[in-house]
C-alpha cells in the first residue's frame, strides 16, 4: 500500500480542503488515510485550522444513491417489492401520462425518461413530496427503457415515494434502522442536529464545471433544469442544515470515506443483502452514451457499475456511485474490496485525477 499513500500525499498536497481514502474487506479495514483542512483554503500553502480527520463528514451528493439502492435491494428481499412490476402497482397515480406499463427497474436504471420535474414546484427543491407529485402526473421525455440517461435529482424523489408507499417509511428511515445502526456505520440521511459540527462545508475549486462531456447548447438548458441550483448557485445548498436535515433520496447523504468503504465491503460479503439480490442489483441493466450528458454510462438498479471511462478503476467488474465534485464508492467484488474517496473540495470530471490515482495504485497492490 506503499503507492498509494504516496499518491494519497501528492493529491493532499495540492488540496486547498480535506479528504480520506478508506479500503475494507470482508468489513476489516485494509487501509485508512485521512488529511488536509475541514475548512476551506485559499491555497494548499495555508495554514490548516481544524483538520479533516477519521471523524470528518461531509455531504455525499449522488454517493447518496447507492445508500438508497441498498434500502430497495432489502425491501425486494423481504419480498415487499418486485423490480419487475409496473411502478403503478405500488404508487397508482404514477400511471398518469402513458406510464401504467413503466416497470421499477426503469426508475433504477434511470431509463424513465423523467430528468427534471415539470413544472418546477414553487416550494423547491427539499419538497420531496412536491415533486414526487408533478414526476406522476409528468410525461416523459423519450418511451420508458429506451435510452438512458441520468437523473441526477429526480432519481431520488421517485425511489423515496416508491419506498414510502410500500412501506410507509422514508429511506432515510430505513437506512438507519436496517443498516446504519445494526451494523455501526457513521451513515445519515437525514442528519440529526447534534451532529452538525462534524458536517465539513463543500466548497468548488476554480473552473468547477458539471456535464464535462456535453457541448450542445440545447441540451445544456435540459442540464440546468435537471441541477436546478443545486450545484451551480453562489452559496451551495448543500451547506445548509436545512439541506442536511432533508433525507433527500439522491443527494442529502452525509458520512465519511470509513463507513462508506465498509458499507461497500459489507455488500460485497452479502451481509447487507443476500448474494442472490446484491447480483441482481449490481448487474448492468442499461448501457449506452447519456442521452442528455453524451457521458458513456452503465447503470444497474440504483447503482453505478464499470463504465468505458472505467470510473471504478482499472478492473473489468465494479460497482458502486460517484458524487458530485469527484467523491467515488464503490467495489471491487472479484478482490472482495470496499473503497471509499471523500472530499469538501469539488472538481470537475474532465480535470480531476484523485481517485482515479489512488484506485491505480491500489490495483498496483
Amino acid at each position: 500500500m506503499r503507492r498509494v499513500r504516496e499518491v494519497f500525499a501528492h493529491h493532499l498536497g495540492e488540496s486547498c480542503g480535506g479528504m480520506s481514502f478508506c479500503v475494507y474487506r470482508d468489513g476489516r479495514p485494509l487501509l485508512r488515510l485521512h488529511g488536509g483542512s475541514f475548512e476551506r483554503r485559499e491555497s494548499p500553502a495555508d495554514r490548516i485550522g481544524r483538520p479533516w480527520d477519521e471523524h470528518t463528514l461531509a455531504v455525499m451528493f449522488s454517493g447518496t444513491k447507492g445508500l438508497t439502492a441498498t434500502v430497495v435491494a432489502l425491501l425486494v428481499d423481504r419480498g415487499l417489492l418486485d423490480v419487475t412490476a409496473p411502478v403503478a402497482t405500488y404508487w397508482p397515480e404514477f400511471a398518469a401520462a402513458g406510464k401504467q406499463r413503466v416497470r421499477v427497474a426503469q426508475l433504477l436504471d434511470h431509463t424513465v425518461g423523467l430528468v427534471y420535474t415539470d413544472p418546477e414546484p414553487a416550494t423547491g427543491m427539499l419538497d420531496v413530496p412536491a415533486h414526487a407529485a408533478a414526476l406522476a402526473a409528468q410525461q416523459p421525455l423519450w418511451e420508458p427503457g429506451s435510452r438512458v440517461a441520468y437523473h441526477a435529482v429526480t432519481f431520488g424523489y421517485l425511489v423515496e415515494e416508491l419506498v414510502l408507499r410500500v412501506t410507509g417509511r422514508r429511506v432515510g428511515e430505513l437506512l438507519r434502522d436496517l443498516v446504519a445502526e445494526p451494523h455501526g456505520l457513521d451513515l445519515h440521511l437525514g442528519l440529526l442536529p447534534e451532529l452538525e459540527d462534524r458536517v465539513s462545508p463543500v466548497f468548488r475549486a476554480p473552473g468547477y464545471a458539471i456535464s464535462t462531456f456535453l457541448a450542445d447548447p440545447r441540451r445544456r438548458a435540459l442540464v440546468d433544469r435537471m441541477y436546478g441550483t443545486a450545484l451551480l448557485r453562489e452559496e451551495l445548498p448543500a451547506n445548509t442544515r436545512a439541506y442536511h436535515a432533508s433525507g433527500l433520496a439522491s443527494g442529502a447523504g452525509i458520512g465519511g470515506a470509513d463507513a462508506m468503504a465498509r458499507f461497500y465491503s459489507l455488500l460485497v460479503s452479502g451481509e447487507l443483502v443476500t448474494p442472490r439480490t446484491r447480483d441482481l442489483f449490481t448487474r448492468t441493466w442499461s448501457r449506452g452514451i447519456d442521452a442528455v450528458n453524451d457521458r458513456p454510462v452503465a447503470f444497474g438498479l440504483g447503482f453505478e457499475v464499470q463504465d468505458e471511462l472505467r470510473t471504478y478503476g482499472p478492473v473489468e467488474r465494479a460497482y458502486g456511485h460517484s458524487g458530485a465534485g469527484g467523491c467515488l464508492h464503490g467495489a471491487w467484488p472479484d478482490a472482495g474490496l470496499g473503497f471509499s474517496f471523500h472530499t469538501n473540495e469539488m472538481r470537475g470530471e474532465n480535470t480531476d485525477r484523485r481517485a482515479k490515482d489512488l484506485l491505480d495504485a491500489l490495483a498496483d497492490g
